[in-house]
C-alpha cells in the first residue's frame, strides 16, 4: 500500500524538496504550512495539486508548532507513516533578535510534535531536523559523538529539540531520528541566507542591476552541500528498522570568501571589487567553523554526498541568472534544481 507522510514545514527549500522526493515514490505527502495574508507557496507551486483534484497526493493544511492541539488533531485524521519536522525559525543572525520566538517555534514546538505523536496514539517514525548550529564552538571535525556547545538561540533551540526527540524515543520507543544536517544549500535556499544573498547578487551585478555585495564575516567556515542529496538523506534515515541519530555533510570545508570565489568566478568576476563589509551581519558569537564526518551515514545509510561548495554555487548562480531574465522579460520561472 501507498505510504503516507506528514511534511511540517514542506513550502521552505527542504520541504519542497522532501515532498518532491516523496511523491516520486507514490507517498502522499500532508504539508503543514503557516497561515498567511500572501502567498508563500512559490517553493511548491510546480507540485501543487487543486483542492478538488480527485485522489489528489499532495495536501496543504494549515497548522502551526506552536498549536500542539492542532497537531494531535491532524496526526489523528491522517495516521501518516512518517513524520518530517522541518518547520523552524531556522535565520542563525535572526534568532538573536527575535530569540524566544525561535525557542518556541524550533525547540519547543519540536517537543509538541513529539508529544503530538505520543497523545495521538499513531504509530509512525519521526524525522526530526536537526542542525550543525548545535556544535557551535567544538572544534572540527564534528560527529555523531561531538559534544554540542551552540552559539546562538537558534542553536540552542535545536539542541534542546535534539535531546526531546532521543528522549521520547528511550522512553516511549518511539521511532524518532535525528538527521544533523551540515549546512546545505539550492536554487530555493531563502534570500536573506548568504550563499544565496551572494548568488542573487552575481546575477543582478552582471546585468548592472546592483552595485554592491554587503557582508559580515568573510572568514566563517563551512561544509556546505546541496539540498536535494539532503532529503534523500533524511528518507534513508526512517527507512532503516532501529532508529538512530546521523550527520550528513560532505566533510569539504569553504569559507565565505571561497564561495565568493566560485560564484563571482562562475561569471568571470573579481569579488573584491564589488563586495563591502558590513558589521550588522556579523553574530553578536560567531561559529567559527563547522566540517562534517558523515562516514556514519555512508556507511549504514549508503548515502554519500555529489556536490561541493564550487558546483553548488554554479548551480546556484546559473538559476539566479535564470530566473533574473525571466524577471525581467516579464516572463515566470519557477525556481529549479
Amino acid at each position: 500500500m501507498a505510504r503516507t507522510a506528514v511534511i511540517t514545514g514542506v513550502t521552505g527549500q527542504d520541504g519542497s524538496y522532501l515532498a518532491e522526493l516523496l511523491l516520486g515514490k507514490g507517498y502522499t505527502v500532508h504539508g503543514l504550512m503557516r497561515r498567511s495574508s500572501s502567498f508563500n507557496t512559490e517553493r511548491i507551486d510546480h507540485i501543487y495539486e487543486d483542492p478538488h483534484t480527485p485522489d489528489r497526493r499532495l495536501v496543504l493544511h494549515h497548522a502551526d508548532l506552536s498549536d500542539g492541539v492542532a497537531l494531535v488533531n491532524l496526526l489523528r485524521d491522517v495516521r501518516p507513516d512518517e513524520v518530517y519536522n522541518l518547520g523552524a525559525q531556522s535565520h542563525v543572525r535572526v534568532s538573536f533578535d527575535a530569540p524566544l520566538y525561535t525557542g518556541d517555534v524550533t525547540g519547543l514546538g519540536a517537543l509538541r510534535l513529539l508529544e503530538a505523536v505520543r497523545a495521538s496514539g499513531v504509530e509512525t517514525r519521526l524525522y526530526q531536523a536537526s542542525s550543525s548550529e548545535m556544535f557551535g564552538s567544538t572544534p572540527p571535525p564534528q560527529n555523531e559523538t561531538t559534544p554540542f556547545h551552540p552559539r546562538s538561540p537558534y542553536g540552542c533551540a535545536k539542541v534542546m529539540a535534539y535531546w526531546a526527540t532521543v528522549n521520547y524515543r528511550e522512553a516511549y520507543g518511539m521511532h524518532a531520528v535525528n538527521g544533523i544536517l551540515f549546512n546545505h544549500e539550492s536554487p530555493r535556499r531563502g534570500e536573506t541566507f548568504v550563499t544565496r544573498k551572494i548568488t542573487r547578487a552575481v546575477a543582478r551585478i552582471q546585468a548592472g542591476l546592483q552595485e554592491h555585495l554587503y557582508l559580515g564575516n568573510l572568514d566563517a567556515v563551512r561544509d556546505w552541500g546541496y539540498a536535494p542529496e539532503y532529503v534523500e538523506a533524511m528518507w534513508r534515515m526512517l527507512q532503516r528498522d532501529e532508529p538512530d541519530d546521523y550527520v550528513v555533510a560532505t566533510g569539504v570545508a569553504a569559507t565565505v570568501r571561497d564561495f565568493l570565489d566560485a560564484a563571482f568566478g562562475t561569471v568571470g568576476l573579481d569579488w573584491e571589487r564589488y563586495v563591502r563589509h558590513d558589521p550588522k551581519y556579523e553574530r553578536p558569537t560567531e561559529v567559527d567553523a563547522l566540517i562534517g564526518d558523515a562516514s556514519k551515514a555512508e556507511r549504514l545509510l549508503d548515502w554519500s554526498p555529489k556536490v561541493h561548495y564550487d558546483e553548488l554555487a554554479r548551480i546556484m548562480v546559473e538559476a539566479d541568472i535564470r530566473q533574473l531574465e525571466a524577471e525581467l522579460s516579464g516572463r515566470h520561472v519557477r525556481v529549479d534544481r
